[in-house]
């Protein structure tokens, strides 16, 4: 059970780093048409405040304890590493399942091609965050 505690942490933690980048992202006016929470919202045809819910539940209940579930069978030789081949493969089942359910299309490749590889990028340093501290919680934890 700490593990999946340590998971949960490590995916809220990795999911505001995630929310940060997006919202950043959008201020720029990089991609405005790659806006993650509204394609979330209008899936369930709810506000953009639900959407964020959704977007923290996700990432903190399904990545977050998914990772310390999968954590012993996910290739890779560090947290780290482990956790960059999990957001890859977080990113690939938004690839395939929530795009085209979105209404962006496979890949999200009716927004563009910039959409796969800057989803990408994010997905990786979701994966990055959520491998360290999972780590760092798990060397805490057991100590």
């Amino acid at each position: 059970m700490n593990n999946i505690t340590s998971g949960l942490l490590a995916g809220f933690v990795a999911t505001v780093v995630l929310s940060v980048l997006m919202a950043g992202k959008s201020m720029m006016g990089v991609m405005p048409e790659l806006d993650v929470i509204a394609m979330l919202s209008g899936m369930m045809g709810a506000s953009l405040a639900v959407g964020w819910i959704a977007h923290f539940v996700i990432g903190t209940v399904v990545w977050g304890a998914g990772f310390s579930i999968l954590y012993d069978m996910i290739p890779g030789g560090s947290a780290i590493q482990k956790g960059i081949v999990f957001g890859i493969a977080d990113w690939l089942l938004m690839m395939i399942l929530i795009m085209p359910m979105a209404g962006a299309g496979f890949f999200g490749m009716s927004l563009g091609i910039m959409a796969p590889v800057m989803t990408l990028v994010l997905h990786i340093i979701f994966g990055a965050v959520l491998g360290g501290v999972y780590a760092a919680r798990t060397r805490t934890a057991s100590v």
